[in-house]
């Protein structure tokens, strides 16, 4: 548009009467609508419209400088600026402004579902460009970052060690499901009694007895220095995929048999600090859902885990990240003779700590399936004799929710 028919449009009482008919009627014509309404009133379409714009000549920007072209010429047999004055002017807007209600309605209008736009036609104003944009990619979620676990209310009105270790000894001794086929002796090709009660349900109702037979299960077992291996090597002659975490391997990565794994890492609560590893010429020491990524693991049937007092905060963090979720059985060996790494408080905030976490687990749908005090080792309860409680206890949970 020239500068002097933008003035001539813009203000009244400027120019000659001839002057603002023919600017307003260039306007109306098959080309563009005045860019104020294109720019400001039009909306942009929705998702799911065509958006089809119809160019009369060349698009807004397309020209020299970034800048709308020169309006095309009147349609022949239209009447530029029939009357003058206050009127010819009126008339003038009158169809640049039905033009432009016409071209909105062909710019919102829906396209077809599962058909794609159709290409425009060549008319005599120029050819019909349409504009096709890329489908809107899904929109995901936002994930909630959550930073510690909700504790349980406090089991007495006023906190208190005695009511809160009776009520968490209680929790850890009592079974919340049944489970009758625990006998790792009746897998095939499991022969090896284990030094430790190693259990998990082999009840058809879960899954894992029939990936075991299938040959698609998979165990990470992680340890500490421990020599009892029996039942990882049992699990493995069975068919499953045996991952065994242990810091002190010699070697990275040690492959024994078909189905067994060795692997000088130990998992932990989190991954290094980067600074600091980018100095270490090894860094054995990741969060369980960093290897899992590293190792493109989505599922672990079983999850076995005796890492001596270090079990509550990589079970918080389990917990926290949702890497529980991908877990089919929890088999741990719990410690509870000191609140264990990084626990802090006084001694029924800790109980009451973890006995939140343990409740974290039944929410996530995990049931303790079985539970076993070990009388072989000290009988102490954060450094105390009492409550008739041992140091240490293996605990077996399955997800109710897993297939």
């Amino acid at each position: 548009m020239s500068p002097a028919a933008g003035r001539g449009g813009g203000r009244a009482g400027q120019g000659s009467p001839r002057r603002h008919a023919q600017g307003a009627a260039a306007l109306a014509g098959p080309g563009f609508p005045p860019l104020p309404a294109l720019r400001g009133a039009l909306p942009l379409p929705p998702a799911g419209h065509e958006a089809i714009l119809v160019s009369g000549g060349e698009a807004p920007g397309s020209g020299g400088g970034g800048g709308a072209g020169p309006p095309p010429a009147p349609r022949r047999g239209a009447a530029p600026g029939r009357g003058s004055g206050a009127g010819g002017q009126a008339a003038g807007h009158l169809r640049a402004e039905r033009a432009a209600g016409e071209r909105r309605a062909r710019l919102l209008r829906p396209a077809a579902p599962g058909r794609p736009p159709q290409e425009g036609r060549a008319g005599s104003g120029g050819a019909t460009a349409v504009s096709r944009p890329a489908p809107p990619s899904p929109r995901e979620e936002p994930r909630t970052v959550r930073w510690h676990v909700e504790l349980q209310p406090w089991a007495s009105p006023t906190p208190s060690l005695n009511y809160e270790a009776l009520r968490f000894l209680k929790y850890i001794s009592t079974s919340q499901i049944s489970c009758e086929h625990m006998n790792l002796n009746s897998l095939k090709g499991y022969s090896e009694t284990s030094k430790k009660p190693w259990s998990i349900c082999l009840d058809e109702r879960f899954s894992l007895i029939h990936r075991i037979r299938s040959k698609q299960c998979r165990l990470y077992s992680l340890g500490l220095g421990s020599d009892d291996n029996q039942f990882e090597v049992g699990m493995a002659n069975s068919g499953c995929e045996v991952h065994r975490f242990d810091p002190s391997i010699k070697s990275a990565h040690i492959q024994e048999g078909r189905h067994l794994w060795y692997h000088r890492l130990s998992i932990d609560w989190r991954d290094p600090n980067p600074a600091i590893a980018a100095h270490k010429l090894h860094s054995n020491t990741k969060k369980l859902g960093t290897i899992l990524n590293e190792f493109g693991h989505q599922k672990i049937d079983v999850l076995k885990a005796d890492v001596e007092s270090a079990e509550w905060k990589i079970l918080e963090n389990l917990i926290l990240e949702d890497v529980v979720e991908q877990i089919g059985q929890l088999v741990f060996e719990v410690h509870i003779h000191w609140p264990g790494f990084e626990v802090s408080g006084n001694d029924s905030t800790v109980v009451r700590y973890w006995y939140s976490l343990l409740r974290e687990l039944e929410l996530k749908d995990f049931r303790l399936f079985y539970t076993y005090k070990d009388l072989s080792k000290p009988q102490m309860f954060l450094k105390k004799k009492a409550f008739n409680a041992s140091s240490c206890y293996t605990l077996s949970w399955v997800n109710t929710r897993w297939k």
